[in-house]
C-alpha cells in the first residue's frame, strides 16, 4: 500500500494528468517553466539589442551636435561661449578670451559687414592619429566635421568651407581647427 500524499510520483502524475487535460499540448510543468524562461530571455535580449542600437546612434551624433552648438554661438555673435568650447591647443592661438572675441567679431561683423550668418554641418568622420599643427600634440582619435558658413554681406553672397575637428577628453568635447599649412 502507498499513500498518495507521501508518494511523490503519485502527486506529480496526478498534477501532470490534470495539467495536460487543460489543453497545453502535453507539456509538463518543467517544460512550461523552461519555455517561459526562454521567452523572458529572448524578449530581454531584443530590448537590449534595440537599446544598444539607439545608444550607438546617439553617440555618433555627438560630434555634429557639438559643432552645431559652437556655430550657433558664433552666428549669434556670442564668441565668449564658443571660445570656452575650444581645446587648450586652440587657446594657445587665442591666449585670452578677449582677443578671440575681438578677432572673431572684427572678421565677421566688421570686415564682412554682416550681422549674422547661417551654416550647414556635414557628417562626422572618425580620424586616427591627427595633429592640429606639425609641432602640436598627436590626438589618438578625433572627428572631422565639415562646416559651410553662408554669408549675405555688403560684398554679396559667399560661403566659407572649413573642416572642424572635435575630440573628447575626460568626458568633455572640444573644438580644434587645422593649422597644417
Amino acid at each position: 500500500f502507498t499513500c498518495p500524499i507521501l508518494d511523490r510520483n503519485a502527486r506529480f502524475k496526478r498534477y501532470r494528468k490534470n495539467y495536460s487535460l487543460a489543453g497545453d499540448g502535453g507539456m509538463n510543468w518543467r517544460q512550461k517553466r523552461q519555455l517561459k524562461q526562454a521567452s523572458v530571455v529572448l524578449v530581454g535580449g531584443i530590448i537590449a539589442f534595440f537599446l544598444l542600437i539607439l545608444l550607438i546612434r546617439q553617440l555618433q551624433d555627438v560630434p555634429e551636435e557639438f559643432v552645431e552648438q559652437f556655430y550657433k554661438y558664433e552666428s549669434e555673435a556670442v564668441f565668449a561661449k564658443s571660445w570656452e568650447m575650444l581645446h587648450s591647443e586652440m587657446k594657445t592661438k587665442f591666449p585670452s578670451q578677449a582677443s578671440y572675441v575681438q578677432g572673431r567679431s572684427h572678421v565677421f561683423l566688421q570686415h564682412m559687414v554682416v550681422a549674422t550668418f547661417s551654416y550647414s554641418i556635414g557628417k562626422a568622420e572618425k580620424k586616427k592619429e591627427w595633429q592640429m599643427a606639425k609641432d602640436s600634440e598627436v590626438f589618438v582619435e578625433v572627428y572631422e566635421v565639415p562646416v559651410t558658413l553662408h554669408f549675405n554681406s555688403k560684398y554679396g553672397r559667399f560661403q566659407l568651407e572649413q573642416n572642424c575637428y572635435v575630440l573628447e577628453e575626460e568626458g568633455e568635447w572640444y573644438m580644434l581647427w587645422d593649422y597644417n599649412f
